[in-house]
């Protein structure tokens, strides 16, 4: 948070920053609090930090300060805040864990109105339970999560008071230039306008510096260089609001979080009539970025700065602005419109010019104003398109006076459609001239086939379907002024016109409530809070980057690959080495053991494979040098034939990484004969990116003896770290010790990747023979570690009319990668769960690991089920659209019923699924808002509401008995302390909270007796993975092994003093050489899988779920509403799209082009219940449902499809269609064809290289 004072209001101002931006200097005046300084562990915590914690909004932990710091902020200004205000906040923060719902509550438990859901006004919750008669006595469930009591109250009063030092310097009258002097550049920050103007006469080319939201990026990521910087901050000539009768002028110098307060007064002051360019501006201004970013960013730099995907500039352009700028020379105003917005050099500033300010007049009655976008995300996304549109019309007709348009995100520039406006001038506003308005515009704004960004038939149908929804939105508003004379708009088009609201979400989650009988102390079976939660809320929980510099460390930066595939021909290095801090270059060469251990190459040697491998790291003193210098090297190369990138490129040329994996029940081509209807399709499902908050990081540290390496990291497989390293320094793996506290998130990504990543660095640590930190970049992360595996899926379903599947062929094929990785078991996985809930009496099942030139994929939560599982939806849906039935009858009727065998014939009771099934059914209302959808989808031709509901059948662990084994160690030391370590990885599952709760409950002690410090390979050797949601449970066991052993030993002594305490019976053991450490060990549930025999007992039990969503679905832009799904798995099938060039370079690399869903993508209602169930297999009837949730997001994919049906339907497109995922608003509207989608011009696909493809 920075705040500042102004002496012009004599108020002190409080706003959220991205502090990756701020330039220090920009700092002077300025006081900046940090989450430290809200409260500590040490002194005492905030009412915010305690919230966040204890409504379990914190799970990894390392987005948690970032929260804490958005909602402190505003409850500075806003100590009652709204939860409209709440989720504005934290519309600029990204968590990966949590999807937000528990975040959102923390922030709602200030607000002063009810946050619970009301029936009928009535003041009870929906979910109570005489609302539902299916609940049982006997199955009494609990929805608290948290105790309000709990909560220490918020006190404005006792918040830090803003330094009166800087109060004195803000109205020093006698200010001077401040100058900061760097090593290669100069800051300068005037306190007059004179002086502005005399150092930008001085230094013509150096930036105006304000929020640094477009310098700071551009030096960055294109590594632009400024000798001198400007930075006018807080010149009151800059800083001003005045209104006058045609309109108002804002200062340049307000940010655009000050511009939209400044457009709320005016919009409530002025009439409507008056303010349409004012209201446009305030509805894009609520999506534009973040909170943070509103917050920096300024009117004048946005307006100057004409960025492509602008939703301002359009806007600003269609209602006729004007920017005055000012020089030496004087004072002169310059149009804001097509000329300036397509940089046409006698439109441009001249280089002394700075804008002062922006003129933005009143539209008149006849005059309409309207901004239009749409983007992947709904806030802190480009625009995929947006435009900015006016008409004037003669007084009391509609015919067209003046005509404007604008669109963002189609070209270099934003664009004007000058030609086409003019072209309408004189017409009546009519479907004739639409019609005409559309053709011409779509010759007037151009995309290219191979256009930058891709989306190029989607973008060329935006541009008219933009346009059409103007042309409604005037007629609309012409018909409100003379209903006698403008007839209205068709009353199913109306709902077209309104955008997706953001709501605030609420949701419950139901779970079986604690017996009675349990003693008070047990914790098990309660919302515990996470171990961790008040120091992530604090900033205090330590990770690997927090850990304080070591003696003579050095920074590594990585040179990877920039082809696909190729031959090496030389590195280069002396450049890099030359530079100032380069302490060394390292390569294959200084590999003293092995480069490519078990087909994982460390360092490139000889040829390269994918883009993105590492061919050589730097190492320097500081990142910035290390960085600086790897850019410095010059690789060589020859292009390699054959690239492949794509599935389908490697089924051509038959490149895989591993031999088929099948299974197969009943006959068949047998089955096939004996059907109705036999239907055959093809399912493509890209990637995913883990995008875990924390990029990969490791610290390597040499030991001067014995070649010993301690590596200091975030994974999930301490020891397969181990194993790697070992390799690479040809040492036995007992020199190597890795430590492991916590990561800040991982799912799936840290199991494999840190292996290769730890031993890149500790080559490096050990070539220098220096301390080695390396931390990825996100760009380089994402380039380098890849993700989830792109899927094709073909297939061949018989079945009878009435729905019954009776014979299914299928074929799954992964792009794996360059390398193996977990593609093997990934595939596996396919296979082995490729029935889904589906009993298929003749069911084969094939699946195949694609070799290719792409990073190599790797394991994702999930592993595979959450691609597979769509497939199976999919040719379910499909049946079901061919017998013309609904898709949950269909379901239904081919799901598994009673106790059988699966296609691996491994024997199951499907019990729970079906009452999962009926739960799910039941409690969302399925039939009665399926009616309301119909309903709601009659009356609406532009919007449509679809539902959908999934079953699963999840399996947890894996097919081979030693993965699942776990160890562990406990000590209790003699003042009663108990110390627990374990083989699992803690990476915001709570897995150490758990740990601490099986500890209590076996020792009968209470939980803050319990530490858990860190997994480590020196105190519990040779563990495996914390993936496969078996985390708990192999770990909970051997926990629960070691204190049993140590019951056991104590019992003696216990049954001498039986009413002694935890502490006397210590003492006595150790008085009696009793020893109070132990290790526990659990050997792995029994499973096993014979692939000849196509067999085993897979999997040592079933998770149960089901899943209902319903979204509306805009057919005019793709855009979408959800209401119930997960998350994570929610953004896979949605908005988390990856981009590859042709080339197999991957584009999406960062939030900028990766849209992981922020909290107004979340549902607006949200509830989960546990169903209750015994496990007898794992400890206290444990469920590993860590991934299971992942795929129960594929009901909005669903959910969407069924939406789309219905649009098609009306437009009379019956053929079945298959929607492959993600389903990006592109893929929504170019299936939802209409006139629109017709009209666009449409390139030879032969002509041209497309800009991006799809790899599966």
């Amino acid at each position: 948070m920075v705040s500042r004072y102004y002496p012009k209001t004599k108020k002190i101002h409080h706003y959220p920053v991205t502090a990756c931006l701020v330039p220090i200097c920009s700092l002077y005046g300025a006081a900046v609090t940090t989450v430290e300084g809200v409260g500590s562990i040490k002194t005492r915590i905030h009412p915010v930090q305690e919230r966040l914690a204890k409504c379990h909004g914190t799970q990894c932990g390392f987005c948690s300060p970032g929260m804490v710091m958005s909602i402190y902020t505003l409850l500075r200004t806003h100590p009652e805040p709204t939860p409209e205000q709440i989720t504005e906040a934290l519309g600029g923060n990204l968590c990966r864990c949590t999807g937000y719902r528990p975040i959102v509550e923390s922030g709602k438990t200030f607000c002063v109105e009810s946050t619970v859901c009301q029936v009928k006004g009535s003041g009870r919750c929906c979910m109570e339970q005489d609302e539902r008669p299916f609940v049982t006595r006997q199955e009494k469930m609990c929805t608290k999560l948290y105790d309000e009591d709990e909560f220490q109250p918020l006190d404005p009063s006792q918040e830090p008071i803003f330094p009166p030092e800087l109060i004195r310097m803000a109205e020093d009258p006698n200010k001077r230039r401040l100058a900061f002097q760097g090593e290669r550049t100069t800051w300068l920050t005037p306190v007059t306008l004179d002086d502005l103007l005399d150092l930008k006469t001085q230094f013509p080319k150096a930036p105006l510096v304000m929020g640094n939201t477009t310098v700071g990026p551009s030096m960055k990521f294109r590594d632009e260089f400024h000798p001198v910087f400007i930075s006018p901050l807080w010149l009151p000539e800059l800083h001003f609001v005045e209104t006058t009768d045609e309109g108002v002028t804002i200062g340049a110098g307000y940010s655009l979080a000050q511009l939209s307060d400044a457009l709320r007064f005016i919009v409530l002051e002025q009439p409507k009539m008056k303010t349409r360019t004012h209201r446009a501006l305030l509805r894009h201004l609520r999506t534009l970025a973040g909170a943070q970013i509103r917050n920096m960013a300024t009117l004048g730099g946005h307006v100057v700065s004409r960025p492509n995907y602008s939703d301002l500039n359009p806007i600003l352009a269609a209602g006729n602005a004007t920017i005055n700028v000012i020089s030496k020379e004087g004072e002169r105003q310059i149009p804001l419109d097509g000329r300036f917005l397509e940089r046409s050099p006698e439109a441009n500033l001249k280089s002394e010019e700075i804008v002062l300010s922006v003129h933005i007049p009143y539209s008149t009655q006849w005059h309409f104003v309207w901004g239009l976008r749409l983007a992947q995300r709904h806030e802190n996304a480009f625009a995929i398109v947006n435009a900015g549109m006016s008409v004037r019309f003669e007084d009391s007709t509609d015919r067209i006076k003046a005509l404007q348009m604008f669109y963002g995100s189609v070209g270099p520039t934003v664009v004007s459609a000058g030609q086409a406006c003019q072209r309408l001038i004189g017409r009546r506003w009519d479907d004739t001239a639409l019609s005409d308005a559309c053709r011409w515009v779509l010759d007037a704004v151009y995309v290219p086939p191979a256009a930058e960004g891709g989306l190029v038939e989607y973008r060329r149908t935006l541009i008219v379907s933009l346009l059409f929804k103007f042309y409604l939105k005037v007629r609309r508003g012409l018909n409100k002024m003379d209903p006698q004379k403008f007839p209205d708009i068709p009353e199913n088009f109306t709902s077209v016109l309104e955008d997706f609201p953001i709501e605030t979400p609420q949701g419950i989650q139901m779970f079986q409530c604690v017996d009675p009988k349990q003693p008070p102390q047990d914790p098990v079976g309660h919302p515990v809070m996470h171990q961790s939660a008040i120091k992530h809320a604090t900033g205090e929980a330590v990770f690997v980057d927090d850990m304080p510099p070591i003696a003579q460390e050095l920074f590594l930066a990585v040179v990877t690959s920039t082809r696909a595939h190729a031959k090496i021909v030389s590195i280069d290095a002396s450049k890099a080495l030359a530079l100032p801090g380069v302490v060394d270059v390292i390569t294959a060469e200084d590999v003293p053991g092995n480069n490519n251990h078990k087909g994982e190459v460390l360092y490139a040697q000889n040829e390269v494979i994918c883009v993105g491998q590492i061919v050589c790291t730097v190492a320097a003193d500081t990142y910035a040098h290390a960085r600086e210098a790897a850019k410095k090297v010059k690789i060589a190369y020859e292009d390699i034939e054959p690239r492949i990138i794509t599935i389908e490129q490697a089924l051509e040329h038959n490149s895989f990484l591993f031999a088929e994996k099948k299974i197969e029940k009943g006959n068949v081509e047998q089955g096939f004969k004996y059907v109705d209807q036999i239907i055959e399709g093809e399912v493509h499902v890209e990637g995913q990116e883990h995008f875990y908050m924390e990029t990969q990081t490791i610290l390597a540290i040499p030991k001067e003896e014995d070649k010993e390496m301690v590596l200091h990291l975030g994974t999930q497989y301490p020891t397969h770290v181990q194993e790697f390293v070992a390799a690479a320094l040809n040492v036995p793996r007992s020199r190597i010790a890795c430590h492991m506290k916590r990561a800040g998130g991982a799912f799936g990504g840290k199991v494999t990747k840190p292996a290769v990543l730890g031993a890149v660095s500790a080559v490096a640590a050990n070539k220098t023979g220096r301390p080695i930190r390396f931390v990825l970049e996100r760009g380089d992360d994402m380039l380098i570690t890849a993700g989830r595996h792109p899927l094709l899926a073909r297939y061949k379903v018989g079945f009878m009319n009435n729905g019954v599947i009776k014979a299914a062929d299928v074929e799954y094929y992964i792009n794996g990668g360059c390398t193996p990785d977990e593609s093997e078991l990934v595939i596996e996985f396919v296979v082995l769960k490729s029935e889904n809930a589906y009993n298929i009496p003749n069911f084969r099942c094939r699946g195949r690991p694609c070799k290719t030139n792409l990073p190599s994929n790797t394991a994702f939560r999930g592993f595979g089920f959450p691609q597979a599982a769509v497939v199976v939806e999919a040719y379910v849906s499909a049946v079901a659209a061919q017998c013309n039935l609904p898709p949950e009858e269909v379901k239904e009727i081919n799901m598994y019923k009673t106790i059988s065998k699966t296609a691996y014939k491994q024997t199951f009771n499907p019990e729970p699924l079906r009452r999962c099934w009926k739960e799910c059914l039941e409690k969302s209302s399925f039939h009665a808002r399926k009616l309301a959808a119909e309903e709601f989808n009659k009356k609406n031709y532009w919007k449509k509401r679809g539902l959908a509901v999934v079953p699963m059948k999840f399996t947890v662990g894996l097919p081979m008995t030693f993965y699942n084994q776990a160890a562990a160690l406990v000590h209790i030391y003699l003042d009663g302390s108990v110390l627990v370590i374990h083989g699992g990885c803690e990476m915001g599952q709570g897995l150490y909270t758990k740990m601490i709760q099986v500890a209590s409950r076996e020792l009968n002690i209470p939980q803050s007796y319990i530490h858990l410090s860190e997994t480590s390979t020196v105190t519990v050797p040779n563990t495996f993975f914390t993936a496969g949601s078996m985390g708990t449970d192999i770990n909970g066991k051997a926990v629960q092994n070691a204190c049993q052993i140590l019951m056991a030993r104590l019992q003696p002594v216990i049954r001498k003093n039986p009413k002694g305490s935890w502490e006397d019976w210590i003492a006595k053991a150790f008085q009696e050489s009793i020893s109070l450490s132990t290790t526990g060990y659990f050997k792995g549930y029994q499973t096993n899988m014979d692939w000849k025999k196509e067999e085993g007992d897979a999997f040592p039990y079933y998770v149960y779920g089901a899943s209902c969503s319903e979204v509306e679905v805009d057919c005019l832009t793709g855009a979408h509403k959800i209401e119930g799904a997960f998350v994570q798995g929610m953004g896979f099938y949605t908005i988390e799209e990856l981009k590859y060039s042709p080339e197999g370079v991957l584009y999406s690399r960062g939030p900028d082009d990766y849209k992981i869903p922020t909290v107004s993508e979340i549902p607006e209602e949200f509830y989960v219940t546990l169903v209750r169930s015994q496990n007898p297999i794992a400890i206290y009837s444990s469920k590993g449902l860590g991934e299971a949730g992942m795929f129960l997001g594929s009901s909005v994919l669903f959910a969407i499809y069924d939406a789309v049906t219905a649009a098609r339907r009306e437009r009379g497109l019956t053929k079945t269609f298959t929607l492959s995922s993600p389903a990006t608003p592109e893929l929504i509207r170019m299936t939802c064809v209409d006139q629109f989608t017709d009209m666009i011009p449409r390139d030879d696909p032969s002509t041209f290289t497309p800009w991006s493809i799809r790899v599966s």
